[in-house]
């Protein structure tokens, strides 16, 4: 089910829960998709999804698998708040002896590729089969409001009533690439709330795929055929992560074509190193319509899984991964604090003005800048 807080809001610190948070449990209120209206919800569920939780209560909500504490969880990680922050990270460190059972999916591909439709197809065969899914869809933000304005919620309408799936659309941000900061952070969160698949999905703009490879386990490039010239649609950098390539939407008229890009894929990834020695990135075909070949995929994606386990390489590879967040999580913390310091706020728009008109030097800008913050001369830049 889908939990619809857009998020908007944690950009001013979280300091309210829309009623979409609470809509993660419309299984048992007998919504089932549309707009709730108030009168569909009892107060004292609406007084559970806003009020203010402790600490205790975010981790036992989260352990007993509540959609509604879920929710508020993950919008209380991607506050701004110094106050949230601190909560936050308190939660996490109690949430971390829980994480790490699941299957993390990083799913990418170009622009048309059916990326939702693909995801909602495998989450639905995957619950068929037991499992629980999360989704994390990493939406472009508004420039105005840093809002989602994407709305993958509303093209996975199959899943989002799915009792047994968790779809959160998180924007981005301005993050790099397009990934929501607090990703890494969510897909734990969901994890001890009991899911044993967690899917990533990206923008597919061209810079966020790498970010999201240093969280998963694997990372599955969509494409399509027919549509020009498939190998120039997407950068090699991207194909030499893929852990396997898929083409989408091979049915009807379309299998010839798909077919035909499959062969071309095989043949570019042929020339390229494999990511793991003891792996060779497979090129398959599917129909997110008709459900043809997605069970390979999930084969595909659990026999990775398997042998990279037995041979320690995903240990390795999830060890490294925690290396670079922390040091992705210091470089934050350090930009966040320059950015809020009084003086630099003060300097930036007229050093920015100055740049921007050839007024001055970018490096002596940025000196400047740094003194003020340290409050000391900057003798090297």
């Amino acid at each position: 089910m889908i939990d619809d807080d857009i998020h908007s809001e944690s950009h001013d610190g979280a300091e309210k829960e829309e009623e979409g948070t609470s809509r993660g449990s419309q299984g048992r209120l007998g919504v089932r998709r549309g707009a709730v209206s108030p009168g569909n919800i009892s107060p004292a569920l609406r007084r559970r999804a806003t009020r203010e939780l402790s600490i205790d209560q975010h981790v036992e909500g989260i352990l007993a698998g509540d959609r509604v504490v879920l929710g508020k969880t993950i919008t209380l990680i991607e506050s701004l708040k110094a106050e949230h922050h601190r909560k936050a990270l308190a939660v996490m460190e109690a949430l971390l002896p829980h994480t790490g059972k699941s299957v993390r999916i990083g799913i990418t591909g170009v622009p048309g590729a059916g990326k939702s439709t693909f995801i909602e197809a495998i989450g639905s065969l995957l619950t068929e089969q037991g499992h629980r899914i999360a989704v994390l869809a990493i939406d472009p933000s508004s420039r105005i409001s840093s809002g989602s304005i994407m709305g993958d919620k509303t093209r996975m309408e199959t899943l989002s009533v799915n009792p047994d799936a968790f779809i959160r659309p998180s924007p981005s941000a301005g993050s790099l690439g397009g990934v929501a900061r607090k990703t890494r952070e969510a897909m734990l969160v969901c994890e001890a709330a009991g899911f044993d698949v967690v899917f990533v999905e990206t923008v597919g703009v061209g810079q966020s795929e790498t970010m999201v490879h240093s969280m998963v386990d694997f990372f599955l490039l969509l494409m399509i055929a027919g549509a020009g010239d498939s190998l120039q649609g997407i950068k090699r950098g991207i194909m030499e992560l893929a852990d396997a390539v898929v083409i989408n939407k091979a049915d009807g008229d379309n299998l010839l074509a798909a077919d035909r890009a499959r062969n071309e894929y095989e043949q570019a990834l042929h020339l390229m190193k494999p990511v793991e020695a003891d792996w060779s990135p497979p090129v398959l075909t599917c129909s997110s319509v008709t459900r043809a070949g997605i069970d390979e995929v999930w084969k595909t994606v659990r026999d990775y899984h398997v042998r990279m386990t037995k041979n320690g390489v995903l240990e390795k590879k999830r060890r490294t991964q925690a290396l670079a967040w922390m040091h992705e999580s210091v470089r934050q913390a350090l930009q966040d604090r320059f950015l809020d310091h009084a003086g630099v706020a003060a300097l930036l728009p007229q050093l920015e003005q100055a740049v921007f008109a050839g007024e001055q030097p970018a490096l002596l800008a940025a000196k400047r800048l740094l003194e003020e913050f340290f409050n000391e001369e900057i003798s090297t830049l």
